[in-house]
């Protein structure tokens, strides 16, 4: 039996139909992958190249529109790898927003882009480094700070340094004195001795002392000073301790401290001159 030949499909109007055109058109997935695959180019090179993840391209390539990320940065993906494979960039993406428009959700949460070049981003063993030197200056800081006020304090605050007993005058007859002493000065008039006793501008003694007689510095002096015209007359005591005399004798002596610490250091300084004059009466002042 004859085989009955073929007949070619027509359109309404008359036409042939092209078996080809009948086809499907191609994704815009496979046309960049025909066109990698034309070029010699593996997706590592387009990775390289578009510094876009190689993930990325291989959803591009499969069109699973689930797993790239929001359509913008899917549009600029397929453009990028259109640029590297020789295609028309406008139109891979006017064909992608079609493709897309029909197959891919829309999504109302945004999504995170992580960045595409890990070289571009810091390396953490920087980051860790920068906030470890940052740590070490403050600590460095609190430390110079502190040792600057503590030494401050120190100085402020400070014992007095123990040092050998200066010499005393010639026929003193003072026994050597400690360099620490504590207590009340007392001035003792070991013959009638006249002498002024000052803490600034305020006067807290002057007139005669007889023999035997006393004048304690009150605690409360700042800066209490001494002048007589007859140190060798008098003997000043800090606590139980005795002073080095204040200057040779028949000298007049001004602004001699009367500080228990500036008593016991060292022999003031005296000023040469005549004995101011002893009132006509003599005052108790017995302390």
């Amino acid at each position: 039996m004859a085989r009955k030949k073929e007949q070619p499909m027509v359109e309404p109007n008359g036409e042939p139909v092209d078996d080809f055109a009948a086809e499907p058109p191609a994704t815009i997935g496979s046309q960049l992958r025909a066109a990698r695959e034309e070029k010699g180019l593996t997706l590592e090179d387009i990775a390289a190249q578009t510094r876009i993840p190689r993930r990325h391209l291989e959803s591009l390539e499969d069109s699973d529109w689930e797993r790239l990320p929001a359509p913008t940065y899917t549009t600029g993906f397929a453009k990028s790898y259109a640029s590297v494979v020789g295609l028309d960039r406008t139109a891979i993406a006017e064909r992608l927003r079609e493709e897309m428009g029909g197959a891919r959700p829309v999504y109302t949460t945004s999504e995170v882009f992580e960045p595409a070049d890990p070289a571009r981003t810091m390396p953490k063993w920087l980051v860790f480094g920068a906030i470890a030197a940052v740590l070490v200056l403050v600590l460095v800081m609190s430390w110079l700070n502190e040792r600057s006020f503590s030494g401050s304090d120190d100085a402020a605050n400070g014992t007095p340094v123990a040092s050998t007993a200066p010499q005393q005058p010639a026929g003193s007859g003072a026994a050597p004195v400690a360099t620490v002493a504590q207590g009340p000065v007392v001035i003792t008039a070991n013959e009638q001795v006249w002498l002024q006793v000052k803490d600034g501008a305020v006067t807290l003694k002057e007139g005669l002392l007889e023999p035997g007689q006393s004048f304690e510095v009150p605690a409360s002096a700042q800066a209490p000073v001494l002048m007589t015209g007859k140190p060798e007359a008098i003997r000043i005591s800090v606590g139980t301790a005795d002073a080095p005399a204040v200057g040779p004798a028949a000298t007049t002596v001004r602004n001699v401290s009367l500080r228990g610490a500036d008593l016991m250091r060292a022999p003031a300084a005296a000023t040469s001159g005549q004995a101011p004059p002893a009132p006509a009466t003599a005052q108790n002042t017995a302390g």
